[in-house]
């Protein structure tokens, strides 16, 4: 069966990553300057699609990087992390509270999964959930298309789903850096985007 085939109760958005405390002014990266506009654009790019999504009877699943807190509150940082974004601190992506959440304009999701590094399959548990939803194709946007994008789709085609990375609605920290990541994943995955799915699924 071709991914175009699948029908859409069987197929889900996944937003990876699209949270305040990545692209809010006030979230942890908006209050220490980190950011691109590509990035801040994404939701704007993929809310048609997740609102056709939803309108057809397929399913919005969102990932949220979690900073686990550790003994008296302090986050479990990975030191690669720690080199990489010295700012984050006590309260960033904190499970529950609203820098971990999904950005307020793709409201709500169906299904939130925690994650602590790039892959959302890595030590979760959305695997399970997807499969346990009927869950056959991933259409996949978010950030960063070379970090959290690329590990997640990656994973998702050794699984064994249909996956189709939605390029116009990924972003990175640069246009180049964007580009060359979407072309690595040609292999593994199809590339569409916005309007050529907004075509299939409102076929």
């Amino acid at each position: 069966m071709n991914q175009s085939a699948i029908p859409a109760a069987r197929t889900a958005l996944l937003l990876c990553d699209l949270q305040n405390d990545f692209l809010h002014p006030d979230g942890a990266y908006g209050r220490a300057g980190q950011g691109a506009p590509e990035i801040a654009a994404v939701p704007g790019r993929v809310r048609p699609l997740a609102d056709l999504v939803r309108a057809r009877g397929g399913t919005i699943a969102s990932t949220h990087f979690t900073l686990v807190p550790g003994k008296g509150g302090e986050p479990l940082i990975a030191p690669h992390l720690r080199e990489l974004r010295p700012f984050l601190g006590r309260g960033d992506f904190l499970p529950g509270a609203w820098g971990h959440a999904l950005v307020d304009a793709l409201q709500p999701a169906d299904l939130a999964v925690e994650k602590v590094a790039y892959s959302a399959f890595y030590m979760t548990r959305l695997e399970w959930v997807l499969r346990r939803c009927g869950i056959e194709r991933l259409l996949v946007a978010g950030i960063v298309t070379n970090g959290g994008v690329a590990s997640t789709v990656r994973e998702a085609h050794v699984r064994d789903f249909a996956v189709t990375v939605v390029a116009d609605a990924c972003a990175a920290f640069s246009p180049a850096v964007h580009a060359t990541a979407i072309e690595a994943l040609r292999p593994v995955c199809r590339v569409a985007d916005v309007a050529e799915l907004l075509g299939e699924l409102g076929a």
